[in-house]
């Protein structure tokens, strides 16, 4: 049997492979779990305006009450105001409802422990077999209850606010909410911090999360960036978690930038932590190198930012995130957190003096390709001990030699091995990742 969890929580197309059934025995599951420590655990549930975000956390909730366990709901809320707010409360765990960037049809459930933390895989591995055990219910006395927490969202706009240096005023920004779960937290946090601002994508029907906007469907934004002339852009996903940027001249900055302009502000104000940033396989070339000549160092884990906040754990480091718009401010929140890094990053930027676009110039990335290959969901991993993918891996490297890197990985959610070849020559890159991609594609299909 495959495992249920990935790399971010349980995830599937709601009421299809992710059903009310399912949500109710992954509440009793971890309901148990959580049991072992805390005699009357207290879950905080927070979701993404995706339809089907009513739907799970209904039978969610049914299945933590029917084991005992009390349920705080926040309602649409980002995934970081849960971990914030799981914290705050002192609750035994929190949950998230979301599939992220992911369509609408699709959803997610995914749990941090009392510290706001992402369950590590071992803890995972206890409620899946939890769920394949006979879990018998609470007494009659026990039932749990649900409350809605209505001062949750204004708790998280406060934090939020308390994260920002200075105010805003004198910037137009245009902010693309992905019609999402950060929709009222933004205009919240903006409205106080007086910046001039354009909102878009901020009107979820539960059917339009993340269609056509957001961090991962930036031409709307950069459209609208030119369109009111404005000084950035600022994309969320769709609960909240990552966070993207587009300069005055329609100039993505991405992950590897903000975490590059937040780590040289916390050095110069002696709060890079071990002068060291966490990255993970997927940052590009140009940003570790631009690190390298400031002086600072960086630590290297698997894709996915659960594997960034343990290293930062592990070893004491207070920066680190992905590509992708994941960035981890330890002194802040222990999970990635788009309003936080917005708040974070402006204040370097207004510090800085420089207008975005100087500060996107600050280094410029190496050329990246990456292919998609669409393999047999048995043969995913094999490519670790294929031989002829080995070797042709090998190929590609040698003719690189120090001018790139090859990464191949499985998708954590799809049938899929992603190929990606980063170098200083756009097209000797296309090729090689081409010529490898068909290989994996005859070997894994």
């Amino acid at each position: 049997m495959a495992r249920l969890f990935g790399t971010d929580g349980v995830r599937g197309i709601a009421n299809e492979f992710l059903t009310c059934d399912l949500a109710m025995q992954l509440g009793r599951a971890a309901c148990e779990i959580v049991k072992r420590e805390d005699k009357h655990p207290v879950f905080v549930i927070g979701k993404d305006s995706r339809i089907s975000g009513d739907m799970l956390e209904e039978a969610l909730c049914a299945g933590i009450m029917a084991q005992g366990g009390d349920v705080i709901k926040l309602g649409v809320a980002p995934t970081p105001a849960v971990a914030i707010i799981t914290q705050q409360l002192k609750a035994s765990a929190g949950v998230v409802i979301s599939a992220s960037h992911n369509p609408y049809d699709h959803n997610g459930i995914k749990f941090f422990s009392r510290e706001g933390l992402k369950l590590p895989d071992e803890v995972e591995d206890e409620v899946e077999a939890m769920m394949q055990s006979d879990m018998a219910g609470c007494d009659k006395d026990s039932i749990g209850r649900t409350r809605v927490y209505r001062e949750g969202l204004e708790q998280y706009v406060d934090f939020i606010l308390s994260c920002a240096d200075d105010d805003f005023s004198g910037w137009k920004l245009i902010v693309d909410c992905a019609n999402g779960a950060t929709v009222e937290a933004a205009k919240r946090v903006f409205a106080a911090l007086k910046a001039d601002v354009v909102f878009i994508g901020d009107k979820n029907d539960g059917f339009n999360i993340n269609k056509n906007c957001g961090s991962t469907h930036l031409d709307t934004l950069k459209e609208a960036v030119k369109e009111h002339s404005a000084d950035a852009g600022i994309a969320f996903d769709g609960d909240g978690d990552r966070v993207l940027l587009i300069d005055e001249k329609g100039n993505e900055i991405d992950g590897d930038k903000i975490m590059y302009l937040l780590a040289k502000d916390m050095q110069k104000q002696g709060k890079l932590i071990n002068n060291r940033v966490v990255a993970t396989v997927m940052s590009n070339l140009g940003f570790l190198r631009a690190l390298e000549e400031e002086g600072i160092g960086t630590a290297i884990t698997k894709v996915g930012d659960r594997y960034v906040i343990e290293a930062m754990l592990k070893d004491n480091y207070g920066l680190g995130g992905e590509q992708s718009g994941h960035v981890i401010i330890k002194e802040y929140n222990s999970t990635g957190d788009g309003l936080l890094t917005t708040m974070r990053l402006l204040s370097a930027i207004k510090r800085n003096g420089q207008t975005f676009e100087q500060c996107n110039q600050s280094y410029a990335n190496y050329p990246q390709t990456l292919l998609n290959v669409h393999v047999s969901n048995e043969k995913k991993k094999e490519f670790q001990s294929d031989e002829v993918i080995a070797e042709a891996v090998k190929k590609a490297e040698d003719e690189l030699k120090e001018t790139g890197r090859v990464l191949l990985r499985p998708s954590g959610t799809e049938a899929l091995i992603r190929v990606m070849i980063e170098g200083r020559d756009f097209e000797q890159i296309s090729r090689l990742a081409q010529e490898l991609a068909d290989i994996v594609k005859e070997r894994l299909s």
